[in-house]
């Protein structure tokens, strides 16, 4: 692909999305490449979200990650219970 039949994006309004020039301005070869471009930024997009959900859903890596705020939390979490406890079992 040469110079003169490679594209430019625009975008609109500064968010990123690509806006095609006006009908009829391009030619059959600008269109082509215009849809290879596309596809191939779709498939590296599509490749991008399946490695963050990859990473996001993870288990173990999150618990590793985490480790600190989750061990806050259980310590939290059961002297709330045991608070509860104690004062049910004052009342009786």
């Amino acid at each position: 692909m040469d110079a003169s039949t490679a594209t430019t994006t625009t975008p609109a309004s500064g968010n990123g999305r690509y806006v095609p020039p006006p009908p009829g301005t391009r030619s059959a070869a600008q269109i082509r490449a215009d849809v290879v471009k596309q596809r191939t930024e779709l498939a590296r997009s599509v490749d991008v979200l399946r490695e963050r959900w990859s990473e996001a859903t993870d288990i173990k890596a999150q618990i590793g990650k985490h480790r600190t705020e989750l061990l806050v939390g259980a310590a939290v979490v059961g002297c709330i219970v045991g608070g509860v406890f104690a004062l049910r079992r004052r009342r009786r």
